[in-house]
């Protein structure tokens, strides 16, 4: 599975699908994830539930307080074709 440290640098939203993603800046590169996850961005997998609603304020906080975060991935493109889920993530700092 991926696995990633840095600032959330963006954190996107999109009404049509309730998808939500992020982007990781000035920490470590994106590492090990499965192949099918080409591009930068980490997906919430399932915003509707607990560990979604969660993770979501997790990010918010931590972008909002500039905190460091960790990702690691679920080693599946679930959510989205070209995006790693986010199995789970803690601030660091």
């Amino acid at each position: 599975a991926g696995v990633q440290t840095g600032y959330i640098s963006q954190f996107f939203t999109r009404a049509a699908d309730n998808l939500h993603y992020l982007t990781l800046t000035g920490g470590t590169a994106k590492a090990d994830s499965p192949s099918c996850a080409n591009k930068s961005y980490w997906m919430v997998k399932d915003e509707a539930s607990v560990a979604g609603k969660s993770q979501i304020a997790i990010i918010l906080a931590a972008k909002l307080a500039g905190k460091k975060v960790k990702i690691v991935g679920d080693n599946t493109c679930s959510r989205w074709v070209d995006g790693e889920s986010i199995q789970y993530l803690n601030i660091l700092n």
